[in-house]
Order: structure tokens, then C-alpha cells, then sequence
């Protein structure tokens, strides 16, 4: 029994590991999954298990040759779960179409499938064949951490139904404080908690998170998850994947197309809660995969504060939830690292499973894994560089091998290559942004990149919004130049009459708390803009210092393994080439990328931020570098700037702001869609920035232009919000459809 476990029940038990019992309760799930009148709740179950359950019991007992940990193995088996449902989906997706069955992605043949290869797996898993009695133990602490953590996702899911119904967001940030208590606990019993129960809780903190922004609003909400979605449908739809339907980098992410269909056809659950729901609940674990693999190479404190530190960026709480297919290589990453930090197990053993899970990221998303091929890259030069050096200085080995590989490099690069390649042809945005970054380099074109490089130390223009819709006006005038002179979009005399200007972001009213603090001579809104910019720099300049501490500091916090130093110094340089070159901070995002070197570089933030107290005493360093960090959570998550006004409003606090305005869909904006879609047979869908609007479309106004005469466009990866022109329509157009939140004009 672990230390620190409570003695339980005696009970007569098979273990999971049975291979009799295992098989036989998977085959009960498959058939129960396959009969039409099955129960809705007994196929969620039995869905769940097929799908998820056996599968991850038997990856745990066959990653135990490459993660010496429990709870590590425990983490890299759901990881390889998701993995091996999207190779099953794949497999069943090419096999049958090829012996006449044009319909693969049914329950039938997906839930045999799963059977099949719950079977093999079995085979090669190393597990007992004979009943056992066995002790149900509950960890020390881990009624507390349970309890505030299902505080905090019922609050999380209230709060999100609150602000759906049009309701307040106090819920929702009642909702955030509990995950503040629960992450105190941790913090506080951290020497007391196994690092099961830390785990714990941090799963369910990070989850009341994701699922405070994930599920806004009753239909798809966000960015980059509406496209996602639509390819989801055409899959579903189709019950067949077919890269040719839709030829586009999207459709070739296997994490939003076949791993969603086939969750959905085996557990029932609707498609669109498998992206709001069920996505972000795998992603949550991707903190405690960064918590795992810190924890083997630093202690306790170094581990908990670093997966703090992930959860406390912006872009895990803002963005991430809207971008499924980097939640799936998110937590494929973390796995990644957790195997390459158990230095307890042989390469030989740990190589081929980080080359699997490596190749799994090329399925599930392009960027990701072209910015980790980057960062291998980088990491790997450093260390023949190393050895270079010492064997000139005529220095002795150092003795150890380093992790990353030229042949795990160039398998993974080929795959890349292949799966955009032959496979798909889908990489057509790599050659042009590898074609616009190299016209930058020298010299032969210009841009601006996106504004989210105004938060790197390493620089970035800073354009204004007026100047960024200004360019956009001239781009999208040169771009249609000849289409307008042939009489196919508005005359541009008509757009000079209605010039557009851009609106800046709103800011909520002061509450009682900062109109106080207003009155004795605090600057809240200049406050909360100071904190935000220097959040920014705080946790660059942490990672810089807790880089430089680690290497040459005589006294440091944690003394990191070399392979972590070359791969942080890889994801470093990284940053700083999206940082500088235009085109790649466009397409690939500094934040995202940011949040993406954290799995890397968080050990060195955290290690830092304890590092700069070293002035004090051991133990009061770390509490205060704790209470740095959650500062950082309470103030970026909104729940400082909510509760004093003063600046923009958080789509998981309010019904207003920005995300809000963009990316929140009204059921009078699906109305307005429903009722054109009866109307026309057009598939062809356009901008509705005025200077791209055609003389004879439909032209579909949301809720929020009708309501706010406010629209956003991108360009060069920024937003821009602006004064939408309905002079323009009006002159031209005839409006055909109004209610009270959307307008159609033809």
C-alpha cells in the first residue's frame, strides 16, 4: 500500500489487469454499444469503456517498459489511448471502402474495431490471468482536494449556463476562486499529498477552467473551432473521411474528424459536446503531464508551481478550448516529455515511444508539430555542438547521451513530409509562408506581423488597430482590383462615401470597489492594463533567468538535465524567430507558441520566480513565489479586473467583450443562416468587409453588427473592429430579412 493510504474494504475484486475478465467485459461493451435499443446511458458507459477504458488499462501496463512512474503511466496510457483510437478510426476508414463498403465510420465496424484491438493489445500487455483479492485504498488527502474540485467544475458548469441564459457572471467567478482554494491546498499539503492526489487536483482545476470557457454559449463557440467543427460534420455526415471533400490543412488533422466521430458513434455523446466537453477534459490533463514530467527531475514545490504557471497564461484559459486540434497534440506533447524526463527507464525502452507519440502529433496538428521538429532541431544542434567543442578543447566525454536523435528528427520530418505530402496535399500554407519568410529575410518583402508580439522582450513592431484596417483596406482593394473593374463588387466611389474607422475595445463600468479606488487616486483602468503588460514581461524575464540560474547559478533551485536545458533553449530561440520574422508570427501565433514552450521551459519559470526570493529564507521563497503565481491566475483569468471594472470584459465572465461580440452565435444569428439556406442553393460564402462584398450576394449581418453597428475583420493576424458602414447596403442592396437581432440584404 502506498504511504500515507488509508486501509479500505476487503472486497473480491479482478484486477483490471485480468486478461479473461478485461476481454470478456469488452466484448459485453462492444455488443451493448452495437444494439439499436441500448439504453442511451448504458452505451455512454459501455462507449466509454470500449473506447477509452480498456484501452488505457492495458497502454498502462505496456508503458511501464518506458514510464517507471504510476501516475506517469497512467497519464502517457491516455495519451496513447487517443492515439490508438485515431489509428483504429484510420484503419477501419481505408480498409473497408477497399472490399465495398463505402460507409467505414458506423457503429458496427468502429466498436468491432475497438474489440480487435483491445485484443491485441491484451496480448502483448503484461497481465495476470487469475482472480485476486485486493484492498480499496483512498490516497492521504484526497477526500479535500476532491471535494473543492468538484465544487469548482459544478460552479464552472453553472456559471457558463448562468451567462448562457443571460444571466450575470458571478457564478462563473465564484467558480474561479474555488479552483484558487483547491490550488492552495495543493500548494499547502503539497509534502503530505502523493503525487496522485496532487495530480488530482490539478486535473480538476485545470477542467472547471477550460469548461468555464468552453461551454459559452448552446452552440459552437470560438475561433478556430467553428472550421473545426464544420469538418467534423462533413466526416460525420459522410460516415467516411475523404481528404478530397475538403482539401485543406484542417481536414488532414485526424484529431478533429476521425477521433471525434468515432467517440461520438460509440458513447453517444452529441458531436458538439465531444468539442465543447469532452476535448477540453483531455486537455485538462495536459497540466499534470507538465506537473509529472517537472516532478521527475525536481521536487514538489518546482513541480506544482510549474503547472501553475501553464494554467495561469492566458491562451490556456482564452484559447485553447477553441482549438481542438491542438488540445489532442497538447496533451500528445506532455506525454512526450513525461517519457523523456523518467530517466529511470533505457533509452532503448523510452526512444520508440516518444517516436510513436512524436508521429502522433503529426496527425493530430500541423503547426505543432513543425514547431517541434523546430525545437528537436535546435536542441539536437546544441548537443552536437557540445560535443564538438569538448572533443577541441581535448575535454573527456561527459558520459551521457542525449535524448533527441538525427533518426527520431528525420522518421518524424518524413512523416510530416508524407502526411501533407502524398497522403493529403495539404501543404500548400507551409511553402507559403516558407516563400513569404524567406522574401523577409531578404529583403524582397515587407510586413507587419501580429501584435502579439508587442508582449515578447525580444521586440515586434507595434501597429495600431487604424493602421492595420487601413492596410487591410488597400490589400483587399489590390486584390480585387480587376474583379471591380468588371462590375462584380461595389464601386469603390460608393465605399469612399461610407468610410469606415475603427472602435476601440470597450471597457466595463467601474464597480463599487474600483470607484473607490478610483476616488482616492488609483488609476483602475491604468492599472489593469499595467498588470496585464507586465504579466507578459514578468514571465518572459522568469524564464530567461530561471534558464541562466539552472545552467551557471552555484546555488540553484533545481539542477535540470541537460536534455531539458537544450530543448528550452530550443523552444527560446523559437520564440524569438516568430518574434522577429513577420509571416511565421502570423501563422503560427507567439502566444500559442508560448503556451506551447511551457511543456518545455515551465520547470525554469517556476525555478526562477522561487530563485528571485532567494534573499529570504528557503521556505518563504517558495510561499512567495506560489503567492507571485496566483496573483498572476486571479488577475489574468479576470477575476481582479471583474471584480474592479475598468477594463474589457472575459468571454468566460460576462456576456460582453471582444470573444464575446465575435465569437458568441445568437439563435437569431442560426435563424437568419436557416432561413437564407432554405432560400439558396449557394455554397459559396464571402466576407462581409465592405470592399469585399459582391454587387450580386447575400449579405448576412450577426447580432452583434445589428445591435452594436460594430463588425470585426482579420488581417495579418490581428483583429479589427470597426464601424460597420450601413450606408453601403443600403445604397446598393435591398434589405430582404430582419428580426430582432439579424439582417439579410441581396
Amino acid at each position: 500500500m502506498h504511504r500515507g493510504s488509508r486501509p479500505g474494504w476487503r472486497v473480491v475484486l479482478s484486477r483490471l489487469t485480468d486478461r479473461p475478465a478485461l476481454l470478456g467485459g469488452t466484448a459485453f461493451a462492444a455488443l451493448l454499444v452495437s444494439l439499436p435499443w441500448t439504453p442511451a446511458l448504458v452505451v455512454l458507459v459501455a462507449g466509454l469503456w470500449l473506447v477509452l477504458g480498456a484501452p488505457a488499462t492495458l497502454w498502462y501496463s505496456i508503458s511501464a517498459r518506458g514510464v517507471s512512474t504510476r501516475d506517469g503511466r497512467v497519464l502517457v496510457s491516455i495519451g496513447l489511448t487517443v492515439l490508438t483510437a485515431i489509428l483504429l478510426a484510420l484503419l477501419v476508414n481505408t480498409a473497408l471502402p477497399a472490399i465495398g463498403a463505402p460507409h467505414p465510420l458506423t457503429r458496427l465496424p468502429l466498436g468491432a474495431g475497438m474489440l480487435l484491438v483491445v485484443t491485441g493489445l491484451a496480448t502483448a500487455a503484461p497481465i495476470t490471468g487469475r482472480w485476486t483479492w485486493s484492498r480499496l485504498a483512498v490516497p492521504a488527502g484526497a477526500g479535500p482536494v476532491l471535494l473543492l474540485g468538484a465544487a469548482a467544475i459544478i460552479l464552472a458548469v453553472a456559471g457558463a449556463t448562468r451567462l448562457n441564459n443571460g444571466l450575470s457572471g458571478a457564478v462563473s467567478v465564484v467558480a474561479l476562486l474555488a479552483v484558487a482554494a483547491l490550488l492552495i491546498v495543493l500548494f499547502r499539503r503539497r509534502e503530505r499529498h502523493s503525487s496522485t492526489v496532487t495530480g488530482l487536483g490539478l486535473v480538476l482545476a485545470a477542467a472547471a477552467v477550460l469548461l468555464l470557457n468552453s461551454l459559452r454559449g448552446w452552440f459552437i463557440t470560438g475561433h478556430d473551432i467553428q472550421l473545426e467543427y464544420e469538418v467534423f460534420r462533413l466526416t460525420d455526415n459522410l460516415d467516411r473521411w475523404d481528404i478530397s471533400a475538403f482539401r485543406e490543412p484542417y481536414n488532414a488533422c485526424l484529431s478533429i474528424n476521425l477521433l471525434p466521430v468515432l467517440l461520438s458513434r460509440l458513447t453517444g455523446i452529441p458531436g458538439e459536446y465531444v468539442f465543447k466537453a469532452v476535448f477540453p477534459l483531455l486537455f485538462a490533463l495536459t497540466p499534470v503531464l507538465v506537473y509529472r514530467s517537472v516532478r521527475n527531475v525536481a521536487s514538489q514545490a518546482i513541480a506544482l508551481l510549474s503547472a501553475m504557471y501553464f494554467m495561469a497564461f492566458p491562451t490556456f484559459f482564452t484559447d485553447m478550448t477553441f482549438m481542438a486540434r491542438q488540445e489532442i497534440a497538447f496533451l500528445l506533447l506532455g506525454c512526450v516529455m513525461v517519457v523523456i524526463t523518467d530517466a529511470a527507464r533505457p533509452l532503448r525502452a523510452r526512444r520508440p515511444l516518444v517516436l510513436v507519440l512524436l508521429l502522433g502529433i503529426v496527425l493530430s496538428h500541423y503547426s505543432t508539430t513543425y514547431l517541434v521538429l523546430v525545437t528537436f532541431g535546435i536542441a539536437l544542434g546544441i548537443d552536437y555542438g557540445g560535443r564538438l567543442v569538448r572533443r577541441v578543447r581535448s575535454r573527456p566525454p561527459t558520459g551521457t547521451t542525449g535524448f533527441v536523435t538525427w533518426w527520431m528528427i528525420a522518421l518524424v520530418a518524413v512523416g510530416a513530409v508524407a502526411w501533407t505530402g502524398p497522403a493529403t496535399d495539404t501543404g500548400g500554407q507551409v511553402r507559403v509562408t516558407v516563400a513569404a519568410t524567406v522574401g523577409n529575410l531578404l529583403g524582397k518583402s515587407s510586413a507587419t506581423g501580429s501584435s502579439d508580439t508587442r508582449y515578447s522582450l525580444f521586440g515586434g513592431a507595434a501597429v495600431s488597430a487604424e493602421q492595420r484596417l487601413r492596410d487591410y483596406v488597400a490589400f483587399t482593394e489590390q486584390q480585387t482590383g480587376a474583379e471591380r473593374a468588371s462590375g462584380a463588387l461595389l464601386p469603390l466611389p460608393v465605399l469612399a462615401g461610407h468610410p469606415m474607422s475603427v472602435v476601440p475595445e470597450s471597457a466595463m463600468p467601474l464597480t463599487g470597489f474600483g470607484a473607490l479606488l478610483d476616488r482616492i487616486g488609483v488609476n483602475v483602468p491604468g492599472f489593469n492594463g499595467l498588470v496585464r503588460q507586465a504579466a507578459a514581461g514578468v514571465l518572459q524575464l522568469l524564464l530567461l533567468v530561471g534558464l541562466v540560474a539552472a545552467t551557471f547559478a552555484r546555488r540553484r533551485t533545481f539542477r535540470a538535465p541537460p536534455d531539458q536545458i537544450r530543448l528550452t533553449t530550443g523552444a527560446l530561440v523559437l520564440l524569438g524567430v516568430l518574434t522577429v520574422l513577420p509571416q511565421l508570427s502570423v501563422d503560427y501565433g507567439v502566444l500559442r507558441a508560448f503556451q506551447q514552450g511551457l511543456i518545455f521551459f515551465a520547470p525554469f519559470v517556476a525555478a526562477a520566480s522561487v530563485w528571485s526570493f532567494r534573499w529570504t529564507t528557503t521556505r518563504l521563497s517558495v510561499r512567495l513565489a506560489f503567492g507571485l503565481v496566483m496573483a498572476l491566475f486571479l488577475d489574468l483569468t479576470g477575476v481582479v479586473p471583474t471584480l474592479l471594472g475598468g477594463y474589457p470584459a472575459q468571454l468566460q465572465l460576462a456576456n460582453s467583450g471582444q470573444y464575446y461580440d465575435i465569437y458568441y452565435v445568437h439563435p437569431e444569428d442560426r435563424s437568419a443562416a436557416r432561413w437564407l439556406g432554405e432560400r439558396t442553393s449557394a455554397t459559396d460564402v464571402r466576407d462581409t468587409f465592405p470592399t469585399l462584398v459582391r454587387t450580386d450576394s447575400y449579405v448576412l449581418l450577426s447580432y452583434a453588427t445589428v445591435h452594436k453597428g460594430e463588425a470585426t475583420a482579420f488581417y495579418r493576424g490581428d483583429a479589427m473592429t470597426y464601424r460597420y458602414p450601413f450606408g453601403v447596403l443600403d445604397a446598393t442592396k435591398n434589405k430582404i430579412y430582419s428580426s430582432d437581432g439579424a439582417a439579410i440584404y441581396r
